[in-house]
């Protein structure tokens, strides 16, 4: 039997599952003339009582010029739609940048990196679709984030700054340099500027030496001059983008954006190092985070003896655990990627797929029910609309470049 990534019958079954996807996430823009994207509740009805928030904005604006680049019908004026949120109410038009969220109150105070690499992406992806404006909107997110949030010496992203971007929060982390790094090689995918890929590859590398230095387990909270703090949010264990101890689906993001960097830059140096981080990195994350408790699923979070600490089943961690497990698979054509990457899809559908509204069932818990402690309706399309493209195309270009050049 072919091996599930290499099969032209579940090819065609990511490519309807995408198509239906897009379908539940279609009201996502439905914002008024201001653009944005709104918060998605279980139906995929906009829930009003949620802010406008810039990163969903941003993934929105991604995952329909995806869906543009794809030839499907009606997915152009959803991003455009989301997109002219980024050019009007979610930016600062004082202080530069973009804001956060903004809701009835008005904006959220301060500016985040994990945001305006949002924004990047969205520029990016946009760009690569066509849609109009997304250009001159790559443009000035790249020189924000050249600006306020690269930092050159330390060849890592800063992490916030206030609103009016005149104090820096001593507080470094890697989840923002995550995204910052997938914001990155998007756009040396478009736009081929070697500088990308080399900010790409320092963040990388420092992600690599610092879990093969914690046995593969990602510390994901530094002080301003980078020591680990390995207690940060001991007392909120389940925080949304900053959670304590070690976070399962970043080590599986990680494996999966090691895997892209490294097709990126060939056989230029030091390849060999991404791809053994990237195995180990999802080896580690599999031993700790898949069933430790006897229940199936993957734990949000576990401490640093690799005991659960919020013990609930995210969707967006499996979701990465099935972009990996094809990226390996399409590196090293190893049978143990095939079988997890079946493994996990026979999960996702039995437990996280709502076969009765669509989506992503984002949050269960530790027996597999459905839960939002963490997470609340299905707020975007992101990780899950991800799994239907990683699998169908190369490590690298990423996905929207991938997209234009053809089949």
């Amino acid at each position: 039997m072919t091996p599930w990534p290499g099969s032209p019958h579940h090819a065609r079954w990511l490519r309807l599952h995408g198509q239906h996807l897009l379908h539940f996430g279609r009201r996502s823009a439905d914002t008024g003339t201001e653009g944005g994207a709104a918060w998605l509740d279980e139906r995929g009805e906009p829930d009003r009582t949620q802010r406008i928030h810039t990163y969903i904005t941003g993934r929105t604006v991604h995952v329909y010029a995806l869906g543009a680049l794809l030839g499907v019908p009606g997915c152009a004026p959803i991003a455009e739609a989301a997109l002219r949120g980024l050019t009007g109410r979610l930016r600062d038009t004082i202080h530069g940048g973009w804001f956060s969220s903004i809701g009835d109150d008005g904006p959220e105070p301060g500016k985040s990196c994990y945001a305006h690499s949002f924004v990047v992406l969205a520029g990016a992806s946009g760009a690569q679709a066509g849609l109009p404006g997304a250009e001159a909107l790559l443009d000035d997110a790249l020189a924000v984030f050249l600006e306020r949030f690269w930092d050159d010496a330390a060849g890592m992203c800063v992490d916030t700054w206030d609103t009016g971007f005149r104090r820096l929060d001593p507080y470094r982390g890697i989840n923002a340099n995550m995204h910052a790094v997938e914001a990155m090689l998007s756009v040396a995918s478009l736009r081929g500027e070697e500088a990308w890929l080399r900010r790409a590859e320092s963040v990388s590398r420092f992600v690599v030496r610092a879990a093969a230095g914690n046995q593969w387990r990602i510390p994901e909270h530094y002080t301003s001059d980078w020591r680990a703090d390995l207690a940060y949010n001991r007392d909120e264990p389940a925080h949304q983008f900053k959670p304590y101890g070690s976070t399962v689906g970043h080590s599986l993001e990680w494996s999966r954006l090691l895997l892209h960097l490294a097709a990126a830059l060939g056989d230029d140096g030091g390849r060999a190092e991404l791809v053994d981080g990237a195995i180990h990195l999802f080896d580690q994350a599999v031993a700790d985070g898949w069933a430790p408790d006897g229940e199936p699923g993957f734990v949000y979070t576990v401490d640093w003896d690799a005991r659960p600490v919020v013990a609930d089943r995210l969707h967006w961690v499996l979701a990465e655990g099935i972009n990996a497990a094809a990226c390996l698979y399409r590196q090293t054509g190893e049978e143990r990627y095939a079988t997890a990457y079946r493994q996990w899809w026979d999960h996702a559908a039995t437990f996280h797929l709502d076969h009765v509204h669509g989506s992503w069932i984002h949050q269960l818990d530790a027996h597999n029910r459905p839960a939002a402690s963490v997470w609340a309706g299905k707020p975007d399309l992101y990780h899950a609309f991800q799994t239907t493209l990683v699998p169908l195309l190369p490590l690298y270009p990423m996905m929207a470049a991938a997209l234009a050049d053809g089949p």
